[in-house]
């Protein structure tokens, strides 16, 4: 598989826009410490974080019973004026809050430009939501909190806040810097097309942070770190495989039924390769820029001709990201000879790395190490067995290397011979059918 070219999204004018592919997994952050870090890290975490964090969920123990006031007898549906006592528990929870970003290393706050009165923007939107730090200049201007009913139920404390805790906790000194860009207001445009709105405030933000812009949603996050035996690389394209197939409204509902059926008709095909109108027909969807990106993932050779085969894998593992045997079990039937059901090297090449979502992939090693008979073949029911025996195989025998733009990145420090990476985990609690679109940075500045 490979990057399309070519990016399209929502934006000014004409209503497109270019980009150019990603080439990083916007769902995963690498840090690496020297010797130095790591040792200054130890250090704190047996000295000055246990203080620090007892502080901290002291001052949120005494922060709760003037929260709890100051709810009592408000509609949550209704906008009150508030009243001089609740203004005397703002203050004081402003001050309390203060005392515990204190005790956290957040010593002073660097502001930019002035934020908006209610009257000019009523509305204060944060990015890049990448920690819980969005949490600072609530408490700072104590603004009510507008979010989705679902994200009540979101834990507060996963394993990845428990890490970025420990680690802010750890540092002497954090630096914090709020910017309020200037009021941002509709034209008539954007009234008619909300959508178009929401890209170029977007779009500002990103410019202001100077980051890229990402479509991925917390969907795509559950793809990028399922914890399948096939774990996705850092590099893949089955991200921006799922992001379309999402948009085409390509994704069934039905899944277990409608890929069972795409195998079929697949298998029959014998290898037949299409061309983007037959595609279209075989999805049974028009022609348009979104499935020429899809086509574009899979025409590999760039003969203007996939075989669909690769599509129904990369769609199983869209679908079913954690079920890695479930779709070998399918890519096998399509791919296997009638005579025995069994798949070469290169077929299996192509199985996997379809299934990695890669445009390089040797798998030289765990060939022979499942053929042990030398037969130059394999069945399903060998891989399976070995597979269950070696449950971390495509770690430990399987290796990519770099390609070129037009080819699916990995990256630049890779070695022929390294493992592909995998990307940790990334907890189930966004609604199947709300998407919410990220930014690619932990850069901690926030926006009006």
């Amino acid at each position: 598989m490979r990057f399309p070219t070519i990016r399209r999204c929502p934006g000014e004018g004409d209503g497109k826009k270019e980009l150019a592919p990603p080439f990083r997994n916007p769902f995963v952050h690498d840090l690496r410490f020297t010797p130095l870090e790591k040792a200054k890290i130890a250090l704190m975490t047996v000295t000055l974080f246990p203080i620090r964090l007892f502080l901290a969920a002291f001052m949120m123990l005494l922060a709760w019973p003037f929260a709890f006031i100051a709810s009592v007898g408000r509609d949550d549906m209704v906008v009150e004026p508030q009243s001089l006592w609740r203004k005397f528990v703002d203050v004081a929870l402003r001050t309390i809050m203060r005392v515990m970003w204190f005790a956290g290393g957040f010593h002073w706050m660097t502001v930019k430009g002035r934020q908006a009165l209610p009257a000019e923007a009523p509305i204060l939107t944060l990015g890049p939501h990448s920690s819980y730090f969005d949490a600072i200049p609530v408490t700072m201007t104590m603004s009510s909190i507008v979010m989705k009913a679902e994200s009540k139920d979101i834990p507060v404390w996963g394993s990845c806040r428990f890490k970025i805790l420990w680690l802010t906790l750890c540092q002497l000194h954090n630096e914090f810097i709020i910017e309020f860009l200037p009021v941002y207001t509709p034209s008539e445009e954007e009234r008619n097309n909300p959508a178009l709105f929401a890209h170029n405030v977007r779009r500002l933000m990103a410019k202001a942070l100077d980051i890229p812009i990402t479509d991925y949603s917390f969907e795509d996050c559950q793809l990028a770190m399922a914890e399948g035996q096939l774990r996705l690389p850092v590099d893949t394209c089955l991200l921006e495989f799922a992001k379309l197939v999402r948009r085409l409204g390509l994704k069934p509902q039905n899944v277990e039924k409608v890929l069972q059926e795409f195998g079929n008709r697949a298998r029959k095909m014998e290898g037949e390769k299409l061309g983007l109108e037959d595609f279209a027909h075989y999805l049974d969807v028009p022609v348009s820029d979104m499935l020429r990106d899809i086509f574009s993932l899979f025409n590999e050779q760039a003969d203007n001709m996939i075989d669909i085969r690769e599509y129904v894998i990369a769609l199983s593992v869209v679908c079913r990201p954690a079920k890695t045997l479930e779709t070998m079990k399918l890519a096998f039937k399509m791919f296997e000879a009638e005579e025995d059901g069994a798949v070469t090297g290169a077929e299996l090449a192509c199985i996997l790395k379809t299934a990695l979502g890669v445009a390089v992939l040797d798998v030289s090693r765990l060939f022979t190490a499942i053929d042990t008979e030398d037969a130059g073949k394999l069945t399903f029911d060998k891989f399976r067995s070995f597979a269950e025996q070696h449950p971390n195989f495509s770690e430990d025998y399987l290796s990519t290397d770099n390609t070129d733009r037009n080819g699916c990145p990995h990256q630049p420090n890779a070695t022929p011979n390294s493992k592909p990476q995998t990307n940790g985990f990334c907890p189930d609690f966004s609604p199947r059918d709300n998407h919410h679109d990220t930014t690619t940075d932990g850069s901690v500045k926030k926006h009006n």
